[in-house]
């Protein structure tokens, strides 16, 4: 996989949350033209791009503020988690207490509250820009394959 492309409505607040969670700022783009409008199926294609990548540099995740068309929204606003379609996007955290409150400050809201998973994980979903949903995880404890060597 490439990366995850997620359409947000305020391109600069949304950076700034995924900044926060410890993601690096790759570039950014504008993107238009016929080749955008063939890709997307789409006419008019106007739009601005930051990709965004983790620490390590194997995740990538795209951020897309269409000015046009603009993005239209399908269904209520902040649907639930178990809406057909794209659930969540996870990340790995060092401290989950401390990542929500610094995401807190970007207006992410916890779904539900964190949870433990058997010995192994905190975890918790927020609501992220644009109303996407957030997971994170917290490694406590050994993993399974771990625990046998």
């Amino acid at each position: 996989m490439d990366n995850v492309a997620v359409v947000v409505d305020d391109l600069e607040a949304a950076v700034a949350f995924f900044t926060e969670l410890g993601m690096e700022l790759e570039g950014e783009a504008d993107i238009e033209g016929i080749w955008a409008d063939r890709t997307v199926g789409l006419d008019g294609v106007r739009s601005a791009i930051a990709m965004m990548r983790t620490p390590d540099g194997h995740g990538k995740l795209e951020l897309t503020k269409f000015h046009t068309p603009a993005a239209i929204t399908t269904g209520p606003p902040n649907p639930p988690p178990n809406t057909l379609g794209l659930h969540r996007v996870m990340f790995a955290v060092d401290d989950i207490d401390d990542t929500i409150t610094r995401l807190r400050r970007h207006g992410a809201e916890l779904l539900g509250e964190v949870a433990q998973y058997e010995n192994l994980y905190r975890l918790c979903n927020l609501r992220g820009p644009a109303g996407i949903i957030v997971a994170l995880a917290e490694r406590i404890g050994r993993s399974a394959a771990a625990a046998v060597q």
